[in-house]
């Protein structure tokens, strides 16, 4: 679950490594929470050496993989160690071309195959 100020790691190719969430667009109303799937509005903390973006930058972000174990359609959990995004642009597609490490089986819902089939070669 991601909350307003929680620490996000960027799993992509952009140069950013640290990132905090400034708000969840698409969660659960009553508590403002993120999972698997949701958007985010993210400011860059920590940069890497090469890199495409400067610190104090404002971008979407899409969670790809949280701490807080989730149930998949089958039965089975899914968890991972820290919570992971990857950037967007302001047209709600991937910034950058690589995604680093695991993906959730999550994202192969409807609303989510433009990503999906972008993604494709990093899903569990």
């Amino acid at each position: 679950m991601i909350q307003n100020q929680t620490k996000l790691h960027i799993s992509d190719n952009s140069g950013a490594k640290i990132g905090g969430c400034i708000r969840v667009l698409k969660g659960s109303s009553a508590l403002s929470t993120g999972k698997v799937g949701d958007y985010v509005v993210v400011s860059i903390k920590k940069l890497k050496m090469k890199r495409k973006v400067k610190k104090k930058d404002i971008f979407f972000g899409l969670i790809i993989r949280t701490a807080k174990e989730s149930i998949n359609e089958d039965g089975s959990y899914s968890k991972f160690k820290k919570n992971g995004i990857t950037l967007l642009n302001k047209k709600k597609r991937l910034f950058t071309t690589k995604i680093i490490g695991p993906v959730s089986k999550k994202l192969r819902a409807n609303e989510y195959k433009k990503i999906y089939f972008q993604l494709k070669s990093f899903l569990i």
